[in-house]
């Protein structure tokens, strides 16, 4: 009896030492699975890390690029501008209380259209007239209401104030008008 008792003992302890090693076996597996999935995760967070840094200089260099954008935009119309301006300095400086008032009135005139030209090749528009149309307030602004003169001019512009523009079919600045009550 004590040698069955023995062997029982010694199966028991070889499966004991087998399921041992099988647990070991699969440790290691696991461990090595770990230490594979600490790795990708280590190279996503490097990844991620350059996405990142990548990302933020882009925001940075287009924040840049359109401050300078921004600042250097009026650039170009104060350059078309200038030779105008140069206009009005002679036009000032050739002026005399002795001069017609005709010659004067034809020198502002070729000054006023041609700072108009230039303003229009910069796409600046002014607004259509709309005296006896409806408000339209995408393009008017109501300063005032007056009752109106006729009974057909109610509700409908009666005189401009200031006149609107449209930059490249933008509004920059409303009409402002009077409107019949």
């Amino acid at each position: 009896m004590a040698k069955k008792s023995s062997s029982k003992k010694n199966k028991e302890a070889s499966e004991g030492k087998e399921e041992v090693l099988v647990e070991n076996s699969r440790i290691e597996e696991l461990e090595k699975e770990l230490k594979e999935a600490q790795a990708a995760l280590e190279e996503e967070k490097g990844r991620y890390h350059r996405l990142y840094a990548e990302f933020d200089n882009f925001r940075r260099r287009t924040a840049k690029e359109k401050l300078e954008l921004t600042s250097n935009a009026s650039e170009d119309l104060c350059t078309a501008l200038l030779p105008i301006l140069d206009d009005f300095n002679r036009a000032k400086a050739n002026t005399t209380p002795e001069m017609e008032t005709q010659s004067v009135i034809e020198g502002v005139d070729l000054i006023h259209n041609k700072l108009n030209k230039t303003l229009e090749e910069k796409g600046l528009k002014p607004i259509e007239s709309a005296i006896g149309k409806q408000l339209d307030t995408d393009f008017h602004e109501a300063i005032t209401m007056i009752p109106a003169p006729e009974e057909g001019l109610k509700g409908k512009i009666i005189d401009e104030v200031e006149t609107g523009y449209l930059l490249n079919d933008k509004v920059i600045r409303f009409t402002k008008v009077v409107v019949g009550q």
